[in-house]
This record gives C-alpha cells, structure tokens and sequence, in this order.
C-alpha cells in the first residue's frame, strides 16, 4: 500500500500480467470466464461513514464472495495496525480470517477494494492457481480481480495529488486501466462512470491505449503501415535465411523444414499464442478464448 509516498508508475509488470490473463484462461476456461461478464456494481460494495464499520465490512465481504462464486467461503474480517493494506490467511476453510489496515477505519470507501485482492486470494488458493514467486503471485491476484470484476475498484482507490497520495495492489495504475481495458473489450463493458478519483480514469484511459495496441500488433490486419513493412520485410528474410531472433517485435517464424513457413503470434486477448501458415489472408481462431482473429500473414 502506497501511503503518501511515491506511485510507481508505467508498464513494469506487463509481461507478469500478461502471463497471469493466459494462466486464468487455461485454469478456468472460456465458459467459466465468460459467467463473470458482469462487475460488483458500485452500490453493492458502498460503505458510508455512518456504517457500522465491522458490520459493514462482512457486508463487502459477503458480497465479493458472492460475486467471486464462493458460497461456502465465510470471512471474519477485523483491523489492526500493519505494514500492508490487508493480510488473509488462506487455511483450509470454510473460515477465512481478514486482516485490513487500520487506516481504513477512517478510510471506509476503500474497504471494499482491499477486500477484492483478499477474497480473490482464496479464490485462487481454492482453484489451486498461483505463479513462482511472491511478487508473481501478487500480480496475478490483481489481474484476476480486475479480469473477473471486482479489481476496478482497486483502481478506484488510486489517488494522487500534489501533497498526498495512495494506492493499493501491486499494479501500477496504469496497469489496473490495462487489464480493466482487456475486461472491457471482452464483455463490452464501459467501468468509466464508476470513477470517483479522476486519477484513476486517466489510468484507464492510459490502459486503454495499450490495449488497443495489442489488437494492432502484425500479423493481425489492424496493424499499422510501419508495422507491416517491418513484419514483410522479416517474412522475406525468413523464406529466403533462417528465421533469426527479432527483439522488440511479438512475432516469430517457424522454418520451413517440414511444410510450409509459419508464425507466431500472441492472441490481442488472453496472450495464449498462436501459430498459424504464412499464406496472405488467413483468419485464425484462439482455441484458448476463442478469439477470431484477421491476419495478414
């Protein structure tokens, strides 16, 4: 939890993220991701002032436990002066103990975001999905929560000024817009009206832009003329050498030893890669998302 000090800010952990959208597509499959095509409406995770704060915060609880598809979950939530935002303690259940900040005693409205990473904690635990290493891990928290509905409001949590700032999760801003943006392109969902921070919008938007750029990225036919010189260029020095290593491009060639040449791509959604013949104008189906894809290939 950033807590007056300084944001991080950028794309750092995009490859992490990334990797953590394709993890969740393989462990939860097309079908069950699309059954969380709706997001914890902003009403249902209110917290006035005026709310009993224990009260209130097992009603947030609850209610992202609901959301998550965790029935037989039960979350005892209490605060106490830490480091970190939240701690779960991730036993064998049906009883979680919850952990928060005292901070958020005075700060109510953002119980509800560190309740999302908490819950979503156990929602993984159960599913048995993690990453190597901590740090991995705790991105991959915050993307599911974002992908699956509940991380807008970490995003939301995001506040910064010219004398105080805050954030929660282990994402950048920027990278909270990014995987908001992924959701919002797969469900044809707009999160941009539940912003209360005007510094969490322009994450979004941030975001936003470089989700678009995955959809523009060759061998897909929405890539630009500059990219597509590039991606002929490398298909002629292919066909004609061996294909060589190109750092800084998301593609790759497949000699043709036994067949025809092939490339590789990663899909614009869940990141999962696809390959696919070198022959002009193919169309390409994701087989993890089921993502169509125009390719010129």
């Amino acid at each position: 939890m950033a807590n007056d000090g300084p944001v991080e800010h950028g794309y750092p952990h995009l490859e992490t993220v990334r990797s953590a959208i394709t993890a969740l597509y393989k462990r939860l499959s097309y079908d069950t991701v699309q059954t969380f095509a709706t997001s914890v409406a902003p009403a249902d995770v209110a917290f006035c002032d005026t709310d009993d704060l224990h009260l209130g915060a097992q009603r947030v609880a609850r209610e992202l436990v609901r959301h998550y598809r965790l029935p037989e979950a039960r979350l005892i939530v209490s605060f106490r002066e830490m480091t970190h935002a939240a701690n779960v303690e991730l036993a064998a259940g049906p009883e979680y103990f919850v952990e928060l900040n005292d901070r958020f005693r005075t700060h109510r409205r953002d119980i509800g975001a560190a309740l999302a990473h908490e819950v979503m904690h156990v929602y993984l635990h159960r599913l048995g999905l993690s990453l190597p290493g901590t740090r991995d891990n705790e991105i991959l928290t915050d993307t599911a929560a974002t992908y699956l509905g509940a991380g807008w409001l970490l995003l939301d949590a995001f506040r910064e000024d010219g004398a105080s700032s805050q954030k929660l999760g282990y994402l950048t801003p920027e990278e909270f817009g990014y995987v908001l943006a992924k959701r919002a392109l797969v469900f044809g969902e707009d999160p941009s009206t539940w912003f209360t921070s005007p510094q969490a919008y322009e994450a979004y938007v941030k975001g936003m832009a470089q989700a678009r750029r995955d959809e523009q990225q060759q061998p897909l036919t929405a890539a630009g003329w500059a990219g597509r010189r590039r991606y002929a260029r490398d298909r002629r020095h292919a066909q004609d050498h061996a294909p060589l290593a190109q750092p800084g491009v998301p593609y790759s060639f497949t000699p043709a030893v036994r067949g025809p040449l092939r490339v590789s791509f990663p899909c614009p959604t869940c990141h999962q890669r696809i390959r696919v013949e070198v022959r002009g104008r193919v169309r390409a189906r994701c087989g993890l998302c089921r993502t169509v894809l125009e390719c010129d290939t």
